[in-house]
């Protein structure tokens, strides 16, 4: 079975394996593991914040910002796709006791003169905008990149009305390189910036926040809140930490395995690919091949593939360090088995 469901998918390679069997370990909730300490100071590092704290997911790290950020009542900026509002469980309100306030973007992209448009004067009537959150890339529209210069516009005019951002970095990395701009340019124009370690970085599990050394002062104190304080989490900071210093140049093979894809499933008849794919996700809309999502996913499935419905009509592909050149034609080939199958039906 071929997996392009996620680059949550990924197995951690033998070096990861080793290294958490080899960790140097110690209680983190104590402050006393130094292989979390590794970690974090080498994200803060990259990241060009002050501190970093290591976390048990994306999610969780979103979630950590929003509360350390705002108070009940507050209203978050955020465009109308992105992940904290789609995909988070409408955590933002069930936890924080925030308001989304959504923007219709482009491939992800909130138009920074919108932005400035909604943030709310100070009135009895209204909430106070306490953050607005940013996406980069953006799952929903693709595996988009954000423009640097619409990320710094939103910046500066949250900087002039005092408002934080926050920046969901879950594929920082892939924007990273597909761009040639570095992860700590990005992050100079947020506050906070959460990245994950478990996509196509490919360790097992977990996530980093980063910002002010007082932030993180106050976010440790949330994720304890929510669970989330860790013991001897070196076990898991150890294949984190190769993650983050020697994964990140080899995306660009997921990335070229992506438009290899998207160029063979666009030549097929009843294929439109909805992205322009600039990292690893590639998006098809299969309707005129007869088929929904869920039924194009079930005929995938039975040829030895598996991938997401990413719409009624829609079925999203995510490239990852398990996938090979050599797999990604035999996908090409299982699809247009599928297609034809339906279509000579």
């Amino acid at each position: 079975m071929i997996d392009l469901r996620s680059d949550t998918v990924t197995k951690p390679t033998e070096k990861m394996r080793q290294a958490s069997y080899n960790a140097e370990v110690g209680d983190d909730v104590y402050g006393e593991d130094p292989s979390v300490h590794k970690l974090e100071e080498k994200a803060a590092e990259l990241l060009g914040k002050e501190s970093a704290l290591f976390v048990t997911s994306g999610t969780q790290g979103n979630q950590i910002a929003v509360l350390t950020h705002c108070s009940p009542g507050n209203e978050i900026i955020l465009e109308e796709n992105a992940h904290i509002y789609m995909y988070e469980g409408a955590a933002i309100s069930a936890f924080a006791g925030v308001q989304p306030r959504t923007l219709k973007g482009h491939k992800g992209a909130m138009d920074p003169s919108e932005v400035q448009a909604t943030i709310r004067p100070e009135d009895i009537h209204f909430p106070e905008t306490g953050l607005i959150c940013l996406e980069n890339t953006h799952n929903k529209a693709g595996g988009a990149v954000l423009p640097f210069e619409n990320m710094k516009g939103i910046y500066q005019i949250a900087k002039n009305h005092h408002v934080p951002v926050h920046l969901d970095g879950a594929r920082l990395f892939n924007a990273a390189v597909s761009s040639g701009i570095s992860v700590g340019e990005y992050a100079g124009y947020t506050d906070t910036v959460q990245i994950c370690l478990s996509k196509g970085l490919g360790a097992p599990v977990g996530s980093i926040i980063a910002g002010s050394k007082s932030f993180i002062q106050q976010a440790r104190k949330w994720r304890k809140r929510l669970g989330g304080g860790l013991r001897q989490v070196g076990v898991i900071a150890e294949p984190g930490y190769i993650a983050l210093t020697e994964m990140v140049e080899r995306l660009s093979e997921d990335h070229k395995h992506a438009e290899v894809l998207a160029e063979g499933l666009a030549n097929m008849e009843g294929l439109k690919v909805e992205n322009k794919v600039e990292t690893n996700i590639v998006l098809i809309n299969v309707e005129d091949t007869g088929h929904n999502a869920e039924s194009f996913l079930t005929a995938l499935q039975k040829e030895g593939v598996l991938a997401v419905p990413f719409g009624p009509n829609t079925v999203r592909f995510v490239t990852h360090y398990d996938v090979s050149g050599q797999d990604i034609d035999r996908v090409i080939k299982k699809v247009n088995d599928a297609v034809s199958s339906q279509l000579t039906s």
